[in-house]
């Protein structure tokens, strides 16, 4: 008995990863700080548990690893799909709002990394998530893209140290999607225009724009893939339009 673990199981992109592993016959078990969110989303997709954590305490993304491990038996695959928003420029972001943005994005993947290589000693596969932000300047978002640019190099850093072990380490930067995260933005008219004009393809992302590509990475066909930086943008972070 063997699956893939999914922080942040209860977003909209760890959701949806989720239902994609679930239509591979890959079990899965989520780890978010909402109890109630997690019971809904584990039944939904047919989890075969779930654990209460904070992926920036350590302690507590040790527990569960812990948990899935008795859930799953081996862990072949571990997701991490937390993350927040922060679009200010550095002179108006306090310190607090820096440090909040660093320890949700970059210090918990590193957090699920330290104890995904201590548990998964017969390799497979991690998948982070970085962000179009860590790869290109866009203004207003000093903060975001340092913890996303972080998350790169952790990727790549991390692939070289375990790949003797056959422990592939992966990234995902997607442009802007459409969740529960990124509503405050989605939701205004003419923020939601303006993100829109930014991405080549002319459209936002959806959750199920990202889910095969991760369910692939974390899977045993993505076998030969590792220290891979994938851009699912839209074209944000490589390509510029003709000007009309």
């Amino acid at each position: 008995m063997s699956g893939i673990v999914i922080f942040g199981g209860t977003g909209g992109i760890g959701a949806a990863i989720a239902r994609a592993l679930k239509e591979r016959g890959i079990p899965t078990f989520l780890v978010s700080r909402s109890e109630e969110r997690l019971k809904a989303t584990a039944s939904e997709v047919g989890a075969r548990g779930y654990a209460v954590a904070d992926a920036t305490n350590l302690a507590q993304v040790e527990s569960a690893f812990s948990e899935a491990s008795a859930a799953l038996g081996e862990i072949t695959g571990v997701a991490h799909c937390i993350g927040s928003i922060l679009l200010k420029p550095a002179h108006l972001t306090s310190e607090v709002e820096f440090s909040s943005v660093i320890q949700q994005n970059l210090t918990s993947a590193f957090l699920v990394l330290r104890s995904a290589a201590r548990t998964m000693t017969s390799g497979g596969s991690l998948l982070f998530f970085s962000s179009a932000a860590g790869r290109i300047g866009l203004a207003n978002h000093e903060a975001i893209a340092a913890a996303k640019a972080g998350i790169i190099g952790l990727t790549l850093s991390a692939a070289a140290t375990y790949a003797p072990r056959q422990l592939r380490v992966n990234c995902i930067a997607p442009g802007l999607v459409q969740t529960p995260m990124s509503e405050k933005i989605t939701s205004n008219q003419s923020a939601a225009a303006f993100s829109r004009a930014l991405h080549p393809l002319g459209r936002l992302g959806e959750p199920g724009d990202i889910a095969p590509l991760a369910a692939l990475l974390l899977s045993d066909e993505g076998r030969w893939i590792t220290g891979q930086v994938f851009g699912v943008d839209g074209g944000l972070a490589t390509v510029k339009t003709k000007i009309e």
